[in-house]
């Protein structure tokens, strides 16, 4: 499974013959079939390359330049136990991956994994003896946007922002060439190299448990319902014939590596959801910002040319905002979410600290409460709607984010991407965010549309 932090061009996958495939050619041409390609992403109006970055690691950095803010070296983990303090990461959020799918690939192994660690703005990833601390932050400008701290220089801390060499991965067809989250699942050997002939799933919320998690360690249990964690291939038994049993509701690694070489000896199965379902919620909020913005910017440009006024809306560009727009209410919704046959439990705590990071309504309700046994959340709508990212949209995708989402929640639109919200599920949302979500429409309060 890749993850949402930086990894080198050509070496996102690998096979027994072949310690470095170079897929460089292949992700260029996916960016090239995107809706926005990635030579539009340096040019107006998005200038991603040369535009001033404005998320927690830059805020952090000029902190630091500042003397209001201080990361401390320690031996065994570098700057990373203070880092993530100073940007308020959970350490049971960690989850340990083992595939060799990142930039420090030579570092990664069943008996050395890469640990990641995330709140809603930022991910971290740590490797044993690593040269760098890779850091990816969410910006509500440009999407995700990647760093690396130097793990080797104890005296100066300073985020170095990677861009092209990133952009391959986190910019591909895999993400319809913005830069954004990627999130695997595949088949590793005893190496931890993924076995190229199996393939490999994209993951979020929607993806059935049965498939997720390859080439990760996963601690927590889920009954029956099995996945792809804790696998280790040793020969080449086909995908279908393959029984994780054995894998599957695991509490603790202590036999598979040594544990105290890490901040926490979890990889919380509860945590890894959660990741799942943010990294696509995020991509979809960047898709909804940059697409909308490139179309602004293409119809300011052609209304000048055929003499329009300056705020003329055309049908097309109305299409494309719609096209930017509906794909986010839909994952903000949980449509299409993979159902819970049985409870899922973690064994980091995690479960417990994440509902204690959000807003409340007066009954005590939060979109970050859990539910886990037939869904992930009790009231399945995102509580990435809190987000700078999300308050950052241009105002027309925004507004028609809202208009959509009140005519679900008010119960106006009951098409089948959102037959899974009952009535109660709708109007505790709607509840919710009348009392947690400041600036709403007016006619929310109203109920008129």
């Amino acid at each position: 499974m890749t993850n949402p932090l930086p990894c080198r061009p050509g070496w996102l996958l690998y096979d027994r013959n072949s310690v470095v495939r170079n897929l460089t050619t292949v992700l260029l041409i996916g960016c090239l079939a995107s809706s926005l390609r990635a030579a539009d992403l340096d040019g107006e109006p998005i200038n991603y390359a040369k535009a001033p970055a404005h998320n927690a690691v830059a805020r952090l950095q000029e902190r630091i330049e500042a003397g209001k803010g201080k990361l401390t070296y320690e031996k065994t983990f570098g700057y990373l136990p203070s880092l993530l303090r100073e940007l308020n990461v959970p350490v049971s959020s960690q989850m340990l991956v083992f595939s060799k799918t990142s930039l420090q690939q030579a570092r990664i192994g069943p008996q050395k994994p890469r640990s990641i660690f995330f709140n809603e703005d930022v991910y971290v990833g740590f490797c044993q003896r690593g040269d760098v601390l890779e850091v990816s932050a969410v910006d509500p400008n440009l999407g995700l946007v990647f760093y690396t701290l130097d793990q080797k220089s104890p005296s100066k801390p300073v985020f170095t922002r990677q861009q092209d060499a990133c952009l391959i991965c986190h910019g591909s067809s895999a993400t319809e060439g913005l830069p954004g989250n990627v999130v695997r699942s595949l088949y590793p050997d005893s190496d931890g190299f993924p076995i190229l002939a199996f393939g490999s799933t994209r993951v979020d919320h929607s993806t059935p448990l049965k498939q997720r998690w390859g080439g990760w360690y996963v601690t927590g249990t889920s009954g029956k319902q099995t996945h792809l964690g804790n696998l280790i291939l040793e020969d080449k038994t086909p995908p279908e014939q393959i029984d994780n049993s054995a894998g599957s509701n695991v509490t603790d690694l202590k036999d598979r590596f040594p544990l105290a070489s890490y901040l926490s000896p979890h990889s919380d199965i509860v945590a890894l959801m959660v990741l799942e379902h943010q990294a696509e919620a995020q991509n979809r909020i960047t898709r909804a910002n940059l697409l909308t913005r490139r179309a602004l910017y293409d119809e300011t440009e052609m209304n000048k040319a055929l003499g329009r006024p300056e705020n003329y809306h055309s049908e097309s560009t109305e299409s494309r905002i719609k096209n930017a727009g509906e794909p986010l209410v839909k994952y903000f919704l949980f449509s299409d979410e993979a159902r819970l046959t049985e409870k899922v439990q973690g064994t980091s705590g995690f479960e417990h600290q994440f509902p204690q990071r959000g807003p409340r309504d007066g009954r005590g309700r939060s979109l970050r409460d859990f539910d886990l046994q037939h869904r992930l959340f009790k009231y399945p709508c995102s509580y990435l709607i809190y987000s700078t990212a999300f308050d950052a949209l241009p105002v027309l995708v925004k507004d028609y984010v809202y208009r959509r989402l009140w005519e679900v929640l008010s119960g106006k639109d009951t098409s089948e991407s959102f037959a899974h919200l009952s009535a109660g599920d709708r109007q505790a949302i709607l509840e919710i965010l009348l009392a947690t979500k400041p600036n709403l429409p007016s006619y929310w309060k109203s109920g008129v549309r």
